[in-house]
């Protein structure tokens, strides 16, 4: 069966589902795939279960984040976190074309959202959701960056909503940053402990668990790495997305000097270079570095592009995940400084050391033509990310079997 394919009629003849409480529903390609990948793995193992629509719990999730930003508003870490977000919504209004080519991009993510996605009877509020919350076997929360210090004061992805004896799993879940901020350490003390089967996608959220509660947790897969390239690949199209050979660009942060390097790599290779731009904040001076900068990209096109690209640039984790399934010469970067209270590169080092290519992870001023020099050994990076998927699937046997949740193993 097709990796993107959805049985509609098996889903609405479900009963005694686990709910899926994640990030479905976000414009950006990490976020999306890590969502479909933890649906298709229980659809794969026969578990019924549906990602918990976020339509009508949206008001209660924003108004929770508005009063914690608001809380934050003379920070100058938050602030600056914060100002992507402004220059965003100013260029929209500003630059007509940026607006539609977002609204292009936008779309491509609505419908694979739709399409892909089964999703529960829309709730109004978290109490409705609660009261329902019995109706479920379990509830899995997670991955990505779900118990960032907004997340947390939200208090969805915490499942604080969730009673106490219906179980709850963390797969791979994500605070995104190594250290939370005393009141939002303060409310994990509290819902850490109600999470029945807690796993963590990088050992800075281990050590951080372990420092708050005193919890020895996993370090489990991000969901999108338990499905290989060739599993990936079902269901998406083998046409080139760009015809040419190119260098692929998929830059969240800010950083000249990265684009510096790009260009140096162009120069020796004479590729052409392809961005997604603007991602999540519209950088005006990217406006002029591609040769192209496509927008009509969703998921699916977001994958082939990573699958033909001769190289791959990236400060994003999921796409140095989709990088090293397909076997790809890729550079990692640094997004933040280290000490920025803000700084995500946690996760990207977390990812490379446990393929044991954290030396991969680059600020932009080493020389390319020593970094093209570089060769990532396959064999032995996919024999490790076949350990993790494995070492990850057992854990989430684990918890269904203490659950007493049925399952199908092969």
């Amino acid at each position: 069966m097709s990796l993107f394919k959805v049985d509609s009629l098996l889903i609405f003849c479900m009963t005694n589902k686990i709910a899926l409480v994640t990030c479905y529903f976000q414009p950006n390609y990490g976020s999306q795939l890590q969502a479909f990948a933890t649906q298709k793995f229980f659809d794969d193992i026969h578990v019924p279960n549906e990602t918990i629509m976020i339509d009508g719990l949206k008001g209660e999730i924003n108004k929770a984040k508005y009063k914690y930003f608001l809380s934050k508003i003379f920070d100058a870490n938050t602030i600056k976190d914060k100002w992507a977000t402004v220059k965003k919504v100013i260029a929209k209004k500003s630059n007509h074309t940026y607006a539609s080519h977002l609204v292009e991009r936008y779309n491509m993510f609505d419908t694979f959202a739709q399409h892909e996605f089964h999703l529960s009877k829309r709730y109004g509020s978290f109490t409705e959701l609660g009261k329902a919350a019995n109706d479920y076997q379990m509830f899995v929360v997670g991955s990505d960056q779900l118990w960032l210090p907004s997340n947390i004061a939200a208090n969805y992805y915490t499942l604080n909503f969730v009673p106490r004896e219906v179980p709850k799993m963390a797969l791979a879940t994500s605070f995104g940053i190594s250290q939370l901020p005393s009141a939002q350490a303060k409310l994990a003390k509290e819902f850490l402990p109600r999470i029945d089967y807690c796993s963590v996608r990088e050992v800075s959220g281990q050590k951080l668990i372990k420092n708050l509660i005193g919890r020895d947790v996993p370090v489990v897969c991000d969901p999108t790495i338990l499905f290989t390239a060739e599993e990936w690949g079902e269901g998406i199209s083998k046409e080139r997305f760009i015809k040419e050979k190119y260098l692929l660009c998929y830059f969240l942060g800010n950083n000249p000097i990265q684009r510096e390097f790009v260009k140096k790599v162009k120069d020796l290779t004479g590729y052409k270079i392809v961005q997604l731009q603007h991602c999540d904040e519209f950088i005006a001076s990217d406006e002029n570095f591609p040769d192209e900068a496509p927008y009509n990209v969703g998921p699916k096109e977001f994958i082939r592009l990573i699958r033909d690209a001769e190289y791959v640039f990236t400060d994003s984790f999921h796409c140095s995940v989709f990088s090293m399934l397909h076997a790809k010469k890729f550079f990692p970067f640094r997004r933040y400084n280290n000490d920025s209270i803000v700084s995500t590169n946690g996760r990207i080092y977390s990812l490379l050391s446990l393929v044991g290519e954290e030396k991969r992870l680059l600020k932009g001023d080493e020389e390319p033509k020593d970094m093209l020099a570089m060769d990532i050994d396959y064999t032995k990076v996919h024999e490790r990310l076949a350990e993790l998927r494995q070492f990850t699937k057992n854990f989430v046997f684990d918890a269904l079997e203490k659950s007493g949740i049925k399952y199908d193993r092969d």
